[in-house]
């Protein structure tokens, strides 16, 4: 009798932790196929650090083969899932396609970089979801800080080195945190740089930073960022970018060459092109992550919107720590559909949160204990060190390296500026020249506030339609091809979605 085939599409948080629990509890009893783009779990809570040149890309990757070792591997992007069929379509790293088939199917997708219809934030901002992403920030703050040495006009030093991040929740805060730490480093090491100011600004269209937090580490962030010198200021978003600059929603127009975009994620596009009930582009589960009519077929993580036993009427939060939670509730439940043990409800206990503002300097509140300064830095790199699944010791030895010598700033020039695009569904890969984009890579059509629009049960999705069907992405004609000696510069890109395009 043949084994169960168990197919899991993605290994983030959720993918991963669910792989890694089922492989456990299968005993060899069935297969089990992780179908991802890249064959590392990439470890999102530490990719600032990257950015800042803090830890080295690899040491925020574990390798899925390395530490899933009765796990099987499939590269790829799945384009299509047939219910019906029981298949996942996908298309693999080199172009050609594929299909697998499933007894059980796992829906653990994650998310993209969410967009709002401002004009100019598509071809000008960049997202912070992907490695690919954090390199391109590394080598363009480095670019941007080398460039303004190197110019006489005050008014054009000024601009390189203002970096504008727009988003104050986890992700905006720790790159503002760590990028002001960053630049400041590159000008108060070089006598030639005497005079220079990088500027960061921080903003977001809540009243306070970390929003979504207890007020106590809201106001111990603030007070970091302001210390360090960083422009805070809540209230206030972009009305509209440019090459030269941003417009603020106060009317105030900001010189600047570098956009960060960490206002939130939205799920995958993939969960929308199932045409099944969803929830503010989530596909929704029972409590016991099952989708209701289709018993074979389970989601988790940032693409399932899973009910909130705690909180009746409401579903969890697209979190790191939902998503790895849910990943080893949705193993134990797939496993019992097999008739193997009990099924389980994904209940949680908010055990604090942490966030790393660079330095000895952090917000934590571990157990609902508030913490801050050097007792909150140990809080947050313990916790990070615990909750990796792989390279503890890599990166507890970045971290010792760099309390003791000054980092590298330097840029390689691996990847461009036309490569990370905002609006893709595939933030964790670069991308390549006449290589077909991703179906569905562009942003779904927003509703007022920025949400996507809900999809209904037997729409068409965009996501159905074949790769082949998509445009070649292509660099844009006024930019040299890549190379070894070219360094990615910021350019308006000119790959922007068609008309009807969602």
């Amino acid at each position: 009798m043949s084994r169960p085939r168990i197919v899991i599409v993605g290994a983030g948080f959720a993918g991963y932790r669910t792989a890694q629990t089922l492989s456990r509890l299968a005993r060899g009893r069935a297969e089990i196929v992780l179908l991802n783009p890249t064959d590392y779990f990439l470890y999102l809570p530490l990719l600032p650090q990257v950015a800042a040149g803090i830890l080295e890309p690899r040491r925020v990757t574990v390798s899925l083969s390395g530490t899933l070792p009765h796990v099987k591997l499939v590269l790829g992007e799945s384009d299509r899932i047939d219910l019906d069929a029981r298949q996942v379509h996908y298309t693999g790293p080199e172009g050609e396609g594929g299909t697998l088939g499933y007894d059980r199917l796992v829906l653990a997708a994650g998310s993209v970089n969410k967009l709002l219809p401002i004009p100019g934030v598509a071809e000008h901002a960049h997202g912070f979801r992907g490695l690919p992403e954090a390199l391109y920030l590394r080598d363009h703050v480095t670019r941007q800080v080398e460039l303004a040495a190197a110019t006489d006009d005050p008014e054009r030093c000024a601009a390189r080195c203002t970096f504008v991040v727009v988003g104050a929740g986890y992700t905006g805060t720790e790159v503002a945190a760590h990028g002001q730490l960053f630049t400041d480093a590159q000008v108060a090491r070089h006598p030639m740089r005497t005079g220079m100011r990088p500027r960061w600004m921080l903003l977001d269209i809540a009243d306070r930073v970390l929003p979504e937090l207890d007020e106590r580490l809201s106001r111990t962030a603030d007070t970091v960022l302001r210390e360090r010198g960083v422009d805070v200021r809540m209230g206030t978003s972009v009305k509209e970018a440019t090459h030269d600059g941003v417009l603020l929603t106060d009317g105030e127009f900001v010189d600047t060459r570098t956009l960060v975009w960490c206002v939130g994620v939205r799920p995958d596009p993939l969960a929308e092109s199932l045409g099944l009930p969803m929830e503010r582009g989530r596909l929704l589960v029972d409590p016991h992550l099952r989708v209701p009519g289709r018993p074979e077929v389970f989601a988790c993580g940032d693409a399932a919107a899973v009910p909130d036993l705690e909180k009746p009427g409401s579903y969890t939060p697209m979190t790191a720590q939902h998503a790895w939670r849910q990943g080893k509730v949705c193993a134990h439940n797939v496993a019992a559909s097999f008739g193997d043990g009990e099924r389980r409800a994904y209940r949680h206990k908010d055990m604090g949160f942490v966030v790393d503002l660079g330095g000895v300097k952090a917000a934590a509140n571990p157990l609902g204990v508030n913490l801050s300064g050097v007792a909150a830095g140990a809080v947050t790199r313990g916790y990070h060190l615990a909750a990796m699944p792989g390279n503890r010791v890599r990166v507890a030895a970045d971290w010792l390296l760099d309390a003791v010598l000054p980092r590298q700033a330097v840029q390689l020039g691996l990847v461009r500026s036309w490569s990370v695009p905002l609006d893709t569904a595939s933030p964790e890969l670069a991308r390549v020249p006449g290589k077909p984009g991703r179906p569905g890579s562009e942003p779904a059509k927003s509703q007022p506030g920025g949400e996507p629009a809900k999809s209904q049960p037997g729409g068409e999705p965009a996501k159905n339609r074949p790769a082949k069907n998509r445009p070649a992405v292509t660099p844009p004609p006024d930019q040299p091809p890549p190379g070894p000696d070219v360094a990615p510069g910021p350019v308006k890109r000119t790959d922007r979605p068609t008309e009807g395009d969602s």
